[in-house]
């Protein structure tokens, strides 16, 4: 007997998920608006709530977005304390981009573009020349990365605008192509521990009449992963951190904004059978898929040729309570990565799109072992992976 229509799954419409602002309030607006306040050509103020300043520093603390901020006044009260003054004092965040992870979002950040022109649309994705699989975190397999991302950086232009410009890392990162592609420009500055870093971006910041100083930690985003957000070990970071960003605010030089922001947020799910579905034992979402990209909460599925349709219906039928499934054309409609899309990145994004809407993954257990182990993920567009702060400090 026919189930009554009622009882039928019923996808989530596309245009209920909450796409990125960008042009407006993205991760990619943030270095454009304040090269544009030096006057550094090609560069545009794109987030209006900001006011310009001569020096500025921009702290980037890896997956800590905005709701877990708000959710630990305890352990973050010098953060806490300031969330009214993100993006500009009107208390607002910004959005990371699609997806909200790291490889994606700092190339946002770095080259001020979107994903869909940067060209790095993910954590993994097919090459479009070569048919493999590209991690575009640890760039493996090695690909040109000038090629693969050709614009030139933020950090260029002020540069070569006469801005002081500067980088303050780990020494570990100096070298990667993630650096080369998205974060280079000016001088590269390795520090180990998270005081030197920012005794040092201070030092940066007053080294020059118009600086540009950008400094990273990464340790918040590594204990989440491992111990989840609800962990010892991640509230420990929280505090950590919170005290870092105290101390840099205490050292900032005359006419300088501190902006503090992440690449993302994260959640916790479950190790149960209904929260982490495994791709790799599941027949019906393996059907027709060459290659599975992304990561739990954000896939790019490649689909056999001639089999685009078939995977599209399968991953709604399966899935599309729990995730908005796009095909890539849809989700390039939608704005998921950017207003435009270059040509040689269309094809790095996935015949299907899948998004996570509920506090569920789509791991892989065997061919992702690593990543469908980690308890805190990210990556898809609700609003504690893609809600990150702005937060400012002036002196």
């Amino acid at each position: 007997m026919a189930q009554p229509a009622w009882s039928d799954p019923v996808p989530l419409a596309l245009d209920t998920a909450p796409a990125p602002e960008y042009g407006s309030g993205s991760l990619a607006d943030l270095l454009p608006t304040l090269a544009a306040g030096m006057d550094v050509p090609g560069t545009t103020a794109a987030i209006p709530e900001l006011t310009p300043a001569d020096r500025n520093c921009v702290f980037l603390i890896d997956g800590l977005g905005w709701e877990q901020i708000k959710a630990h006044p305890e352990e973050a009260p010098y953060l806490h304390s300031l969330l009214g003054t993100s993006r500009g004092g009107t208390g607002r965040p910004l959005t990371a981009g699609f997806p909200a992870t790291t490889a994606t979002s700092l190339a946002s950040v770095g080259t001020g573009l979107p994903p869909g022109a940067h060209g790095l649309p993910g954590y993994t994705v097919r090459d479009p020349q070569t048919g493999a699989l590209m991690n575009q975190l640890r760039w493996k397999p090695w690909t040109d990365p000038h090629v693969w991302q050709p614009y030139r950086t933020v950090f260029q232009l002020a540069d070569a605008a006469g801005v002081h410009t500067a980088q303050v890392s780990s020494p570990d990162f100096q070298h990667t192509p993630l650096t080369k592609i998205a974060l280079s420009g000016g001088t590269f500055r390795g520090k180990l521990t998270g005081e030197d870093r920012m005794d040092l971006a201070a030092a940066e910041l007053a080294a020059g009449d118009r600086s540009l100083v950008y400094t990273y930690y990464s340790e918040v985003d590594g204990k989440g992963h491992r111990f989840g957000i609800d962990s010892d070990a991640w509230r420990g970071q929280l505090m950590y951190v919170d005290r870092l960003a105290q101390r840099l605010a205490e050292q900032l030089p005359p006419r300088s904004a501190l902006y503090v922001t992440a690449d993302h947020g994260m959640i916790d799910i479950p190790f149960d059978e209904e929260s982490r579905i495994d791709f790799d034992e599941d027949w019906e979402l393996g059907a027709g898929v060459a290659l599975l990209g992304g990561e739990g909460r954000a896939r790019h599925v490649y689909a056999v040729p001639g089999a685009e349709s078939d995977v599209l219906t399968v991953w709604r039928e399966v899935l599309g309570e729990q995730f908005w499934v796009a095909s890539r054309d849809e989700a390039i409609a939608a704005g998921w990565f950017g207003p435009h899309i270059d040509e040689r990145v269309r094809g790095r994004i996935g015949d299907v799109v899948a998004a996570a809407h509920d506090d569920v993954v789509v791991v892989a257990s065997r061919r992702e072992p690593h990543e469908s182990a980690m308890v805190g993920m990210h990556g898809s567009m609700t609003a504690a992976e893609q809600l990150v702060p702005l937060i400012e400090v002036r002196s």
